[in-house]
């Protein structure tokens, strides 16, 4: 059996939280041909315990050879091992600097892979930051990880669902600094993501909208001058580009429009402006893309789920979706 496109490398992220579980729950509804297709790089003790938890009884084929050739028994499931240094360390639900350790390795040979075009793109299930810390890497989880690894200064997220897609110049910092960060030059490279990642989606044209920062994009200046000073000219220099760009939008508005259709994705300015929607829009349906990678990557949009880890009760759905959204994605 040949690899199908796309070919994807699907992490176990934190052992200790919900990713292995709802993994097998993902792999159990699969046909043997989509199996086929997507290598899991996880510990083989963890994913053989979760598949037993779930009763998913998956055949996970462990060799280096299902890396290159992608030949698996019907049914059966490509696994490159990454073992964890120290597995009775790890334990449902707890913090462990073994769980940060080994999920970091897990996205650096996802990395190698997919940089080697050995697998198209990487889906992975959640990591805990703090854990990534106790292991000493001091970076902002994936998105810190995965530019770590593949020697990008800037990534961007992204968070899409059916009826939604939302970019963000700015995630994890306050909002008394957002405004100020927003400045011409980022927010035009935030188009430039917004546009080449609508493009792996399939849209030959992209069609952007760009979120104002003030209320009432400003209000001709009563509400702050960052929208004119700012937001203009990189949606100028952006259609000088050829990129369909538009804005600054008000924010009470623009995602009504991207919703009925009138553009494909939607440049929000700070981290609540587009996160909300889209998580309201989406709920379970919302998927985490990391843009401006040479690489493509798609993941849950949830944490580790410590609460529930292990238990056999974590619902597969944003897994489902993080994986299909994977298989829809192509290189430009």
């Amino acid at each position: 059996m040949e690899w199908m496109v796309n070919r994807i490398g699907l992490t176990m992220g934190d052992p200790a939280g919900i990713g292995p579980e709802v993994i097998c729950k993902a792999l159990k509804d699969m046909s043997a041909a989509e199996r086929a297709a997507t290598l899991v790089i996880a510990d083989p003790v963890f994913m053989a315990r979760a598949s037993a938890l779930v009763g998913a009884d998956l055949d996970f084929v462990t060799t280096d050879a299902a890396v290159e050739a992608g030949k698996v028994a019907d049914g059966g499931v490509p696994l490159l091992p990454v073992e964890a240094n120290n597995r009775d360390a790890i334990l449902p639900g707890q913090l462990s600097a073994d769980a940060g350790e080994v999920g970091c390795r897990i996205i650096k040979t996802a990395v190698e892979l997919a940089l080697a075009k050995k697998i198209d793109v990487i889906c992975t299930a959640a990591l805990n930051k703090t854990a990534i810390r106790m292991a000493g890497y001091a970076l902002n989880g994936h998105a810190g990880l995965l530019s770590h690894f593949t020697g990008v200064k800037k990534c961007y997220a992204v968070l899409a669902c059916p009826q939604l897609s939302v970019i963000h110049v700015t995630t994890h910092v306050a909002l008394s600094k957002a405004a100020g960060l927003c400045r011409t030059e980022l927010i035009l490279d935030t188009i430039r993501a917004a546009h080449r990642h609508v493009l792996t989606t399939g849209v030959a044209r992209p069609r952007v909208a760009v979120a104002a920062i003030n209320p009432h994009a400003g209000e001709a200046g009563l509400y702050g001058t960052e929208d004119q000073e700012q937001v203009v000219p990189a949606v100028e220099a952006a259609c000088a580009e050829g990129i369909l760009a538009t804005g600054p939008i008000p924010g009470d508005v623009v995602f009504e429009q991207a919703i009925d259709g009138k553009f494909d994705i939607v440049v929000a300015q700070f981290h609540d402006q587009g996160h909300i929607p889209a998580k309201l829009i989406g709920r379970h349906e919302t998927v985490n893309i990391t843009a401006g990678l040479p690489i493509l990557r798609t993941s849950v949009d949830q944490g580790t789920a410590f609460d529930i880890a292990w238990k056999g009760v974590a619902r597969p759905g944003n897994m489902k979706a993080a994986i299909a959204m994977a298989r829809r994605m192509r290189p430009v």
